[in-house]
């Protein structure tokens, strides 16, 4: 079961003047500040085989993403099934969605997508070889949780910690890293996965096209080894984490000073782990997937007739963020009051005792650490908004609690139980590759 690996990298820039996706409100990009780039990694072994793939992006419908699989399939013949295409989160990338009332998808934005995507899987296929693989984890601290409770039982993303009324952070945060890497028989490193659990919103009011954080590890990255070296970053669970400490909010920093700070401690990180990595030539190497159907928490009468009446009211006179929430809520009933369930693919791979599991959503941190303690691999990485976007996936006490990721709307509308029901089938189907492929010969160095 010796591995071939294959590697590429694409630039996914949109076009100076793109509107960039994120914000409840819309901004122009004025420039182009570090690439956007759609990361590749094959891996086969004769009896399986997998296409990972890391774009820039905030996210990728589920439409888009099973036509591009589709065609990467039939060029590549690689399953679809096995092909994973995950996004990052940035907030300073165009319009893949239309999550706003005034702002529509960037279309063609998305057909040029589509063509460098397919032709990424197919270059990086052509380029596989023989190498080697390793995989570890270890500890770097970047992101922090963002909802604050307050005295009258309601909690917001962010806010001031220092109120008399806080009363304290509503969950967890996950500061594990977890590392995938590939080398060339010659011991020529053919790419970095990465992995860690913070919002990509470093700097995330920005006019200019970023890759954020991820952007600026790859750049550290490549510095220390090759600068043609891709390099996959695979975002957390980390629907309630943000790279700013609500604890300490008398120590925050400007923004691309912490996109800087945060690129070094994951790059640095990595980097120290690689070393004591070991390197396996032979592997298991297994995929699985499997769709679960959720239903849609569709509002109330009474939310339904407030935000109508805020719509009414107009932008000018409701304040945009109250505009914007009203008429996400109002569209989420528009979209699935016919049929309030939605489809999720959960993908799970083995790659030797190294375990990854993804999801669509913008899962919060509990959940990945659940998900974490029950698998059974000596290495797990939990990838959140990976072939589709369901939305926000709050706890019990995000839902609770409210806010913009736990009320319904158009971005948080999945049934309250929906983080329960990826937790069980995670962990089922990563104990199913287990048994499935078996203990023995789960890496040989030789």
């Amino acid at each position: 079961m010796e591995l071939k690996i294959g590697s590429s990298t694409k630039l996914i820039n949109p076009e100076i003047g793109a509107g960039l996706m994120g914000q409840l409100y819309n901004r122009i990009s004025t420039r182009i500040k570090d690439d956007l780039e759609a990361n590749f990694l094959y891996l086969s072994n004769n009896q399986a085989s997998l296409l990972l793939v890391s774009c820039d992006l905030a996210l990728l419908e589920r439409e888009f993403i099973q036509k591009v699989t589709q065609e990467i399939e039939v060029k590549t013949g690689v399953p679809s099934s096995a092909v994973i295409i995950c996004c990052t989160h940035t907030h300073t990338g165009p319009y893949t969605t239309a999550l706003l009332p005034d702002i529509p998808r960037n279309e063609a934005y998305l057909s040029q997508l589509k063509t460098w995507l397919v032709e990424g899987c197919e270059q990086t296929v052509k380029s596989s070889l023989p190498g080697f693989m390793g995989w570890m984890k270890g500890k770097a601290h970047i992101g922090f949780n963002r909802r604050l409770c307050w005295a009258d039982g309601t909690h917001t993303m962010y806010g001031d910690s220092r109120r008399p009324d806080f009363t304290g952070l509503e969950g967890p945060d996950d500061p594990e890293q977890v590392i995938l890497a590939a080398w060339d028989e010659k011991g020529k490193c053919l790419a970095i996965v990465h992995n860690n659990s913070c919002h990509a919103t470093a700097v995330e009011s920005a006019d200019f096209v970023s890759a954020d954080f991820p952007g600026a590890a790859r750049y550290y990255l490549r510095q220390a080894l090759d600068e043609k070296i891709p390099v996959l970053y695979l975002q957390g669970a980390s629907g309630d984490t943000s790279p700013w400490d609500m604890l300490q909010p008398e120590k925050r920093v400007a923004h691309k000073q912490r996109c800087a700070e945060i690129g070094l401690l994951l790059a640095g990180e990595t980097l120290r782990v690689m070393k004591e990595m070991p390197r396996f030539k032979e592997a298991i190497l297994a995929t699985a997937a499997e769709e679960i159907k959720m239903a849609i928490r569709l509002p109330t009468s009474e939310e339904k007739e407030k935000a109508r009446k805020i719509v009414e009211q107009g932008e000018s006179q409701a304040g945009r963020r109250h505009y914007v929430l009203a008429w996400a809520l109002l569209a989420l009933e528009e979209k699935f009051q016919a049929n309030p369930e939605e489809t999720l693919p959960i993908h799970a791979v083995r790659i030797g005792n190294f375990g990854l599991v993804t999801n669509p959503c913008e899962l919060y941190c509990q959940f990945g650490l659940d998900i974490k303690r029950r698998s059974p691999a000596e290495v797990t990485a939990v990838v959140q908004l990976a072939n589709g976007f369901s939305g926000y996936c709050p706890t019990i006490p995000g839902i609770i609690g409210g806010g913009y990721s736990g009320m319904p709307i158009l971005w948080t509308r999945l049934e309250p139980y929906a983080g329960y029901h990826i937790v069980e089938t995670s962990a089922r189907i990563l104990y199913q590759l287990w048994e499935k492929s078996g203990n023995e010969n789960q890496g040989k160095t030789t």
